[in-house]
């Protein structure tokens, strides 16, 4: 008695086609504010400690999803490096003293309702912690574009390809 191919189940599911791939990041749109909500907004996170920075950024789309405001997106921005120079006092020579690396997040959100906005802002500033900046603003086109990074001899080929 043959006994095989007994409790296979993938043949009943339709198979699925190949994810496309996809495009260049296509910008969503800015949302305009209104009488009773806030346009699209940018949650800028900021700081020296890439744990905090990142749990902090965390903190702030979990709140977001328990208050019921929709977050559009939430990505990274490039980490600046400065480097702090140290100057002997008899010499001219200038010695590297230490690396900063400054981490940056963004939570992006699409509509913050006007009644809910100072509570949630409470929330925010009591509970960030020390050696990390934050700053609420507008979304614009520019904070969009400064997500990536520049490839300036891609675009120098570029160039030339065109003319």
């Amino acid at each position: 008695m043959p006994t095989h191919g007994i409790g296979r189940w993938r043949h009943f599911i339709p198979k699925e086609p190949p994810k496309k791939k996809k495009d260049k990041h296509q910008m969503k749109p800015i949302l305009a504010e209104t009488n009773t909500a806030y346009g699209s907004l940018s949650v800028r996170v900021s700081g020296y400690d890439m744990t905090l920075v990142e749990h902090y950024s965390q903190y702030i789309h979990n709140l977001c999803n328990r208050l019921g405001v929709k977050v559009a997106e939430s990505y990274a921005l490039p980490t600046k490096t400065t480097e702090v120079m140290l100057m002997q006092e008899q010499g001219t020579k200038m010695f590297v003293e230490a690396v900063l690396k400054t981490h940056r997040r963004v939570v992006q959100l699409s509509s913050l309702n006007a009644t809910l906005c100072p509570v949630f802002m409470g929330v925010l500033l009591r509970n960030q912690p020390e050696g990390v900046q934050l700053s609420v603003k507008e979304h614009t086109e520019a904070d969009f574009h400064a997500r990536f990074k520049g490839r300036p001899e891609l675009e120098g080929l570029m160039a030339q390809m065109n003319q």
